[in-house]
């Protein structure tokens, strides 16, 4: 599976930016797909994620400011990121997955700025 990630950069806080990813390949077995993030000098986290049926999980930080979404036909994941903060900025990676990732895309950077 080949992971396309789109739409990080700089947005000031309080701001929106969205993401997208879209999968090719042997995307048959594909249950979730999601997005983490790792900001410098800690660990990738994940944010938040969504399986083909449409179930949402998120990190407890970005519930109420995050949305996920899924469109299957277009094999396509978005991330919807309201009311940024400063500590939202981080390099944002798209995973797919049958049960939790095994396939990543090029981290995308989200900057927020004061």
């Amino acid at each position: 599976v080949q992971l396309q990630a789109s739409g990080g950069g700089l947005e000031q806080a309080g701001g929106s930016l969205r993401l997208s990813c879209v999968a090719s390949g042997s995307i048959f077995a594909i249950n979730d797909m999601g997005w983490y993030r790792q900001a410098p000098g800690k660990q990738r986290e994940l944010v938040a994620s969504v399986t083909v049926g449409g179930s949402t999980n998120y990190a407890d930080s970005v519930k109420g400011r995050f949305t996920i979404s899924r469109d299957n036909a277009k094999n396509t994941v978005y991330l919807q990121m309201n009311s940024l903060k400063l500590e939202d900025t981080a390099v944002y990676y798209c995973f797919a997955g049958v049960m939790g990732p095994q396939s990543w895309g090029k981290g995308t950077q989200v900057t927020v700025s004061s």
